[in-house]
């Protein structure tokens, strides 16, 4: 149902993503995620139509995103983070215009604008202006006009923002309802929303595509290792202990984490629950437990693996990056003619002639009275035609002048 190849889209000389692929099929729930910043909503209102690309290709049901826009939109329902309604309207006169736009009969609009509001829980403020309702509920409304011509296809940039938990459940088993009828793709900063409604999620950083897979699978491959915390009383043999715990059937590792008061922490990797094992083990040899808990990588692990962790090679740079070229300057050198002296003379002497001036002060000025026909707005314009002076200098002290004998009085010995 959405198809999307080498998609890129660029502001200036900064890339919002580069070099998108993927596709959904018809009936699939996906889950987009990725940190602010990362590309979703600008994908998003690519494939709406609301956003041209850069470069690549964008379908819907087989419609080129560009090419046939009204085509797509029709096919489309599409619930933005700042869901656009006019808070003059009451929710039926909103929805009743939506229907229009979308050609829905006079028929259609009255059987659907009630299911929709139904489907949403919102239908008992059908007559109530939109701006006396709360954010959740406007919500709602967006919601209901997103299904409103009933879509093949529905793309919602965070569905629930604004929900109270309760609100959020009953939006969860909405959507786990449409999956059968239509192609989801949600974008939601709430993880365990994404966990319980989408099999299947992408993960964006930087505007490329970091992960894509089923949940399970991209757990399980980038998440980290699962892990038992075992905390005992041992005794002083702690390598007899290690020993002892790593030579249980399925045991991966065995990390010791050391003594937290008078007991100690393990930590053992295994790709199942081993706590029994471990419990039947501390039995047999009398250790004291006083933890024994498993621990396993979940989607909030991968995505804070994925969106914080920095590549290697921009790791090293921020390393060895040297002190010289991040360290701020206080002013900056020009070079100024001295008087008297040869251009070759003031080139070998740079400590003369390498004086600190004050740097001009420069607005962008936009205003098109101020000589704006035979000037640049694009270009700073410097506020003084001088840079500021530095604070003047000490004079150095005067020797008086020789007396009239010849004798200089600054030489005479006082008695």
């Amino acid at each position: 149902m959405i198809t999307v190849r080498n998609l890129t889209r660029k502001y200036g000389a900064k890339y919002a993503v580069e070099d998108l692929s993927f596709h959904l099929e018809r009936g699939e729930v996906v889950g987009f995620l990725g940190p602010n910043g990362a590309g979703k909503t600008t994908t998003m209102r690519i494939l709406a139509g609301y956003l041209p690309a850069t470069s690549g290709v964008a379908e819907v049901d087989g419609l080129d995103v560009l090419r046939e826009s009204l085509a797509v939109r029709r096919a489309i329902g599409y619930l933005p983070e700042a869901v656009p309604l006019y808070r003059e309207h009451r929710v039926r006169e909103m929805l009743d215009f939506q229907g229009r736009l979308h050609g829905l009969s006079r028929a259609d609009r009255r059987t659907r604008i009630p299911a929709v509001l139904e489907r949403v829980g919102i239908a008992e403020r059908i007559d109530s202006i939109v701006g006396t309702l709360s954010r959740g509920q406007r919500q709602r409304v967006g919601l209901a006009v997103a299904l409103l011509p009933d879509p093949k296809v529905l793309i919602l940039d965070e569905p629930t923002s604004g929900l109270d938990p309760l609100q959020r459940l009953e939006v969860r088993k909405l959507l786990a309802e449409l999956s059968s009828e239509r192609t989801v793709l949600l974008s939601s900063h709430i993880l365990s929303e994404v966990e319980a409604v989408c099999p299947r999620v992408i993960m964006l950083r930087r505007g490329r595509i970091a992960a894509d897979g089923r949940q399970e699978d991209l757990v399980r491959r980038l998440g980290g290792a699962a892990f038992v915390r075992f905390e005992a009383f041992i005794g002083q043999d702690v390598a007899a202990a290690t020993r002892s715990i790593a030579s249980l059937r399925g045991v991966r590792g065995v990390a010791d984490r050391g003594r937290l008061g008078i007991h100690h922490v393990f930590e053992v990797q295994a790709d199942e629950d081993l706590r029994e094992d471990l419990g039947a083990l501390a039995l047999q040899k009398g250790w004291a437990v006083r933890e024994l808990s498993w621990s396993r990588p979940t989607l909030e692990t991968l995505f804070a693996r994925i969106a914080l962790d920095l590549d290697e090679k921009e790791r090293a740079q921020r390393i060895e990056a040297p002190a010289a070229l991040v360290a701020p300057t206080p002013h900056t050198l020009i070079e100024l003619p001295l008087s008297g002296l040869s251009a070759t003379r003031a080139a070998s002497s740079p400590e003369k002639s390498a004086v600190p001036v004050a740097q001009k002060k420069v607005v962008y000025n936009l205003n098109p009275f101020d000589k704006g026909a035979s000037r640049d707005l694009s270009r700073p314009k410097a506020i003084d035609d001088a840079p500021v002076p530095l604070p003047p200098t000490a004079p150095a002290p005067q020797t008086a002048p020789p007396k009239s004998d010849g004798t200089d009085p600054s030489r005479c010995e006082r008695p």
